[in-house]
């Protein structure tokens, strides 16, 4: 189901990408030397699986000095531990780290600038990650329609693979809401089994089972170390449900008293616990 195409301009140097719209240039998927010199947070068009993908970059501000304000002040951290200096080539590369963001369902109007997948960019790039926010199939600029997950998936992995080579050891760190936390999991499980896992994974308001309209998710359960979080009232995702989804590898959920689906009211509650899942 394709979407009206939205345009989404850059800020300055650095922030989180909003404003009016600005031609967005089309770079190939594989082209992560294009990606590693961006020096402007906005839209970027890749070359995905299903044609172009919409990727929206969020850079940490630069400091006075020139590296970067958050996540452990100029400098960098790689997998393994933090320090050591940032990649060759790489100038968008936080000190914290690459993010990928992803967001809610698309048949339901779910983008990139929905509300808290922005919140949570934004408490990311000033903790001093660059986060990537992609568009799924058939939005914003993004081509090609809906896959229930499948081609979605398939997306995200080359997203990882491309800002992986853009910036060699770097943090990479999955976050997703609803359908995007669908989406994030199998991605999660899939890197773990090439033997190239995410540093950290944030999981938000993960649909299982069937919910409203005949939808029906299986996520991984073998999302090792991820943080699950979901509201008490959740209206979309019965809490049951990922209780359900945690029980056979007894994997912890954080429940936010009160909160619906949708975290109202209780979204700088989870940002600060995906914050501090991501300081680890």
């Amino acid at each position: 189901m394709a979407h009206p195409r939205s345009a989404f301009g850059a800020p300055p140097r650095g922030g989180v990408a909003s404003g009016p719209a600005k031609p967005v240039p089309r770079r190939p998927l594989d082209a992560a030397k294009a990606i590693a010199d961006l020096r402007d947070s906005g839209a970027q068009l890749l070359d995905g699986r299903a044609g172009a993908m919409e990727v929206l970059f969020d850079l940490p501000k630069a400091s006075p000095t020139g590296g970067v304000v958050g996540g452990g002040g100029v400098g960098g951290a790689v997998d393994g531990g933090a320090g050591g200096d940032a990649a060759a080539g790489s100038g968008v590369a936080g000190a914290a780290g690459i993010a990928i963001v992803a967001h809610p369902q698309p048949l339901l109007g779910g983008h990139a600038m929905h509300k808290v997948p922005h919140l949570l960019a934004r408490g990311l790039c000033d903790a001093g990650w660059t986060v990537a926010r992609p568009n799924f199939r058939g939005v914003g600029r993004s081509e090609g329609t809906h896959d229930a997950g499948e081609g979605e998936t398939e997306d995200l992995l080359a997203l990882c693979t491309t800002l992986r080579e853009a910036f060699p050891g770097r943090r990479l760190a999955l976050v997703g809401f609803s359908f995007g936390a669908y989406v994030q999991a199998r991605v999660a499980s899939r890197l773990a089994e090439s033997g190239a896992p995410a540093w950290r994974v944030a999981l938000a308001g993960m649909p299982f089972g069937e919910v409203d309209g005949g939808r029906r998710y299986d996520p991984p359960q073998d999302v090792a170390d991820a943080l699950v979080v979901h509201g008490e009232n959740d209206e979309r995702v019965p809490l049951q449900a990922i209780f359900d989804w945690a029980r056979p590898k007894v994997h912890p959920v954080v429940v936010v008293p009160g909160a619906d689906h949708f975290f109202t009211g209780k979204l700088p509650l989870l940002r600060a616990l995906v914050l501090s899942h991501l300081k680890g």
